[in-house]
């Protein structure tokens, strides 16, 4: 049972710490598409040493788990985990508590995914009723829409078929090339699937608001994907074009003011966006980038290191 307990540790310490690391780095603004893929690689470190002890602490528990787990591994190999005859009620207690925790975070998540598309197919139906198909118009084709408002607004909305939805305020407000400029920060949202970074971010932490690695990826995602599409639009038309753009559709919200607002990243963005701090270095990058796909491999080593040692 060492190696269960180990990785239930390792998962803990990976949960507090690593948030705190990554709050006191500079780089994730500079790079925010090298932070996302550092964020996921340690929320799937915490969830791979979950699912890791569960696995372990169940064959301890369980024989029945136990000779499928390791059903072509030596005898050897199954004596270095020193799994015993029967766990004990250590063992059982914490698979059912780790399997209990595996299936609320499914439950969470389709949940999350479920309710997104029925607003995905509200939103589509309102915008079928405020702005009708033309005559000959595919309605499977990727189209702008745009929809009688006073308030400047521009919103991509995903699906088979995405549209990005702009305001009659918002191209009054918009000028020159910013309007592209949006809708390509909005395509940058698409190609990469932030929606489904929200999805799975939103589901950890509202399953387990508790755990500090879970509520700071949904803080950091939020930030983080807005951040990456701003660069994906700035690098076409750039860095002033978008922070205008950002200008114009928020600067009747208050979020430029002194007071507190609702929407504090978007004065962040349009001050990181109008300071250009350059990036980091290629092999900088690379190196950040191999030590984060490095991090889930950690848990497989902690698991696999009992039964490597007992075949060499």
């Amino acid at each position: 049972m060492m190696v269960p307990a180990a990785l239930l540790l390792l998962g803990a310490l990976t949960a507090v710490l690593a948030p705190r690391l990554l709050a006191r780095a500079d780089w994730p603004e500079r790079e925010p598409v090298v932070a996302l893929w550092v964020w996921q690689c340690v929320v799937g470190s915490v969830l791979l040493c979950f699912a890791l002890s569960m696995l372990l602490s169940a064959a301890a528990a369980w024989l029945a788990v136990r000779g499928r787990l390791f059903a072509a591994a030596p005898h050897g190999v199954v004596d270095a985990y020193a799994l015993g005859p029967t766990g004990g009620p250590w063992a059982v207690g914490t698979a059912l508590v780790l399997a209990g925790g595996g299936l609320w975070t499914g439950a969470r998540l389709t949940g999350e995914v479920l309710r997104a598309r029925a607003r995905r197919r509200a939103q589509g139906a309102e915008l079928l009723v405020r702005a009708p198909l033309l005559p000959g118009e595919d309605p499977a084709g990727a189209r702008l829409v745009v929809l009688e408002g006073e308030r400047p607004d521009a919103w991509w909305l995903p699906g088979a078929a995405p549209q990005l939805v702009v305001t009659t305020a918002a191209l009054g407000r918009l000028k020159g090339s910013q309007l592209d400029a949006v809708l390509a920060h909005e395509q940058g949202h698409a190609q990469a699937r932030h929606d489904w970074l929200l999805h799975c971010s939103r589901a950890l932490a509202g399953g387990f608001p508790q755990v500090p690695v879970f509520a700071a990826f949904e803080a950091e995602m939020h930030r983080l994907v807005e951040l990456a599409a701003d660069d994906v639009a700035s690098r076409r038309f750039g860095r002033l074009t978008i922070a205008l753009a950002l200008v114009g559709l928020n600067e009747d919200r208050g979020v430029f003011g002194p007071c507190p607002s609702p929407q504090p990243h978007v004065s962040e963005r349009v001050r990181r966006l109008l300071s250009a701090a350059p990036r980091l270095s290629a092999g900088r990058r690379l190196r950040l980038t191999a030590l984060a796909t490095l991090v889930p491999a950690v848990p497989l080593v902690v698991a696999l290191m009992p039964g490597l040692s007992a075949l060499a």
